[in-house]
């Protein structure tokens, strides 16, 4: 099935029992996990530097990030090689997911914003929600989601 403008391509994973999703077009490759070699003082999500075809790229957590229990490796754990549009750069990233399930393509008018609850609380680094019949589907914005520092810290452990 061909896309159209009125669709776009995301690439599903999930942390916990949470289906998240960011475009296809941000990612480069999807690999089995390994542990990534420690940087001392990093963040506390960033897992560390994992060797890609020859290229250093840091490896987060994203359960950390999201404020979430830290990852426990498991068979299904993969980590989803980005390439994430910042203002003047392309960051490259490992972002570890309990498990990566599919593309899926979504239709713009599927793609809600992000609920507003009453109160203020970071919800700048949702793109979007998708309804489901099984719940819903978080589309992230990574280059939201990751804050100046944060890009920085993560180029200069690279």
């Amino acid at each position: 099935m061909a896309t159209t403008s009125l669709e776009a391509q995301f690439v599903t994973f999930s942390l916990g029992e949470e289906i998240f999703a960011v475009p296809v077009e941000v990612v480069r490759e999807i690999l089995d996990y390994a542990e990534a070699f420690k940087i001392p003082n990093g963040p506390d999500y960033l897992l560390g530097l994992r060797d890609v075809r020859g290229q250093g790229v840091p490896t987060i957590d994203l359960r950390l990030k999201l404020g979430m229990t830290k990852t426990v490796p498991t068979p299904h754990t993969r980590v989803l090689v980005l390439d994430v549009p910042m203002e003047s750069r392309l960051l490259t990233l490992g972002l570890v997911a309990d498990r990566v399930f599919e593309v899926t393509p979504f239709r713009r008018d599927q793609i809600e914003a992000a609920p507003d609850i009453g109160v203020r609380w970071r919800s700048d680094y949702i793109a979007g929600v998708v309804r489901r019949e099984n719940g819903f589907v978080v589309i992230i914005d990574l280059a939201r989601l990751l804050s100046r520092e944060d890009a920085s810290a993560l180029q200069s452990a690279a």
